[in-house]
């Protein structure tokens, strides 16, 4: 008696192609689609079980609905003049309305009640212009990654590096400097004006004038001696966050 009519639509129909190198497992999808109202059970079969990796390679399709079937070749060292045996086959039938086990059903079917769909195998090597286009590809996608990467780990590494108690003593310690040198600015400020002040009085001449004059630039003297000695604390806690931050 002669088999019952598939009832899955299968893409492709007839043959599943992979593309090589075959270095590295090769993926091939088959769609298969239940267009009928009646729940479909199906198998997936292959020649070579040792050279194929399916998933899902049984299961239920609901009606109305698909699936996606991913066929993985192995990785094997490719002969072009080698022609390929492999071959597929989609086995399905109709789910019985009262069924509670998959596996019972398979063996309890009929062979009237079986249908069957046959995939030969198909192996292609990519051209050399497709080669070049792809390594091009691969050599954008991995320089920009880098890029990537050398810009996300620089300041995981530099903040890493520094412990947050540490952090936050220099921060402290930098707002107080800035807040020394702005009260330093401005009293280097009125001691200029009051300097001023000095030169345009007359009155104030000779030995007084003298004393006034000395008592500024010791002032100033010192002034510059504080300014300096903060630039040079500056300079160093510069230094102990760039080894902190290497």
């Amino acid at each position: 008696m002669a088999r019952t009519e598939q009832v899955l639509v299968l893409e492709p129909q007839h043959e599943l192609k992979f593309r090589g190198p075959f270095t590295d497992v090769v993926t091939a999808t088959l769609k298969l689609t239940n267009p009928t109202d009646r729940n479909v059970c199906f198998k997936v079969k292959t020649t070579a079980p040792r050279r194929y990796c399916v998933r899902p390679n049984s299961g239920i399709i609901d009606a109305g609905t698909s699936i996606n079937v991913s066929v993985m070749l192995q990785p094997f060292d490719y002969d072009p003049n080698e022609k390929s045996k492999h071959k597929f086959m989609v086995q399905s039938m109709l789910a019985p309305f009262d069924m509670t086990d998959m596996e019972g059903v398979w063996k309890e079917a009929k062979p009237e009640e079986l249908m069957d769909s046959k995939l030969r195998c198909a192996f292609e090597m990519p051209l050399e212009n497709d080669k070049t286009q792809e390594s091009e590809i691969n050599k954008t996608v991995s320089s920009s990654t880098s890029v990537k990467t050398e810009h996300s780990v620089l300041p995981k590494s530099a903040s890493a590096s520094l412990d947050d108690g540490e952090v936050k003593k220099i921060m402290e310690e930098c707002k107080r400097l800035q807040m020394e040198v702005q009260r330093l600015r401005e009293e280097n400020k009125q001691i200029r004006e009051d300097d001023g002040l000095r030169k345009r009085k007359v009155t104030s001449v000779g030995a007084p004038h003298s004393s006034a004059m000395a008592a500024t630039a010791m002032r100033d003297e010192g002034l510059s001696t504080r300014v300096l000695a903060l630039c040079v604390l500056f300079f160093v806690i510069g230094v102990i966050i760039g080894k902190l931050a290497l």
